[in-house]
């Protein structure tokens, strides 16, 4: 069930594919290789490609080994995210829309990329703007990370709805994941971390036929075993990954670290 192949190890939780990497930088390349695979994948399908881009410090390696990957069908896919803060200038250095143009868009020409207004004055407005747009292109792959929480997206455990009737919405940041933002340095003090956030909601998520996601680090080993062992349950809202047809997580050694009867790579 759990094979080690070449420098990295391999194995299956319910529906889930796992691959543990030995460093945080390795795991990111391997990330990055497992989308271009897709993209390249989709571009030969010969129709529009739509993606939607985490953000966050578990994505920082993968978006810059993806990046640098020459030959990518930038110009035929249509980007979107998956969360902001509300309220939060979109210049300042926590700004998840400042962070895509840093380590994204002004980085490769993608053909067009719909961005979150977290200062939106109507923001029921925006959210069903925003929508009609993901949905008139119909996603093919996202990109996510998951919280020390369990939180997909920003949904944390008392937001998440698994049978959420929204497609997308403001949640209040719970404690948790408030400090989770202040201990990767994109907040002084977790008090300065806003309350608020728009999210895409976990239903829109799943609807998504494949996801890619990134997971390295020390902090987030508590999450990972969590998320294979612990009851389906909006307690850990990661757990419903197990359910989801095509899920790849890809670990470092740190996150991983926690995992029971697993051959860790050196």
């Amino acid at each position: 069930m759990k094979a080690l192949n070449n420098s990295f190890t391999q194995f299956k939780a319910g529906k889930i594919k796992l691959e543990i990497h030995p460093t945080r930088s390795a795991a990111g390349e391997a990330t990055a290789r497992a989308t271009a695979e897709e993209l390249h994948r989709l571009d030969r399908l010969g129709t529009d490609i739509a993606v939607i881009f985490a953000t966050g410090a578990s994505q920082i390696d993968m978006l810059e080994a993806l990046t640098s990957i020459p030959g990518l069908p930038w110009k035929r896919i249509h980007g979107f995210h998956l969360d902001e803060y509300v309220g939060l200038d979109e210049n300042h250095p926590a700004s998840f829309r400042r962070y895509l143009r840093e380590k994204l868009t002004r980085r490769v020409n993608m053909r067009e990329f719909f961005e979150i207004d977290g200062n939106a004055e109507d923001i029921e407005a925006f959210c069903e703007g925003y929508i009609k747009k993901l949905n008139s292109t119909h996603p093919q792959l996202c990109l996510l990370g998951i919280g020390e929480n369990g939180h997909l997206a920003f949904n944390d455990p008392s937001e998440a709805d698994f049978d959420d009737p929204k497609a997308m919405k403001m949640v209040r940041l719970d404690k948790e994941c408030r400090q989770q933002q202040a201990a990767e340095d994109w907040f002084q003090r977790w008090e300065e971390v806003p309350e608020h956030a728009l999210t895409l909601t976990i239903p829109t998520l799943f609807r998504i036929p494949k996801l890619i996601v990134s997971v390295p680090g020390s902090r987030k080993a508590q999450v990972v075993r969590r998320t294979l062992e612990e009851p389906l349950s909006t307690n850990c809202p990661s757990t419903l990954l197990r359910t989801h047809p095509d899920v790849t997580i890809y670990l470092d050694v740190d996150s991983a670290s926690e995992l029971q009867g697993v051959s860790l790579p050196h």
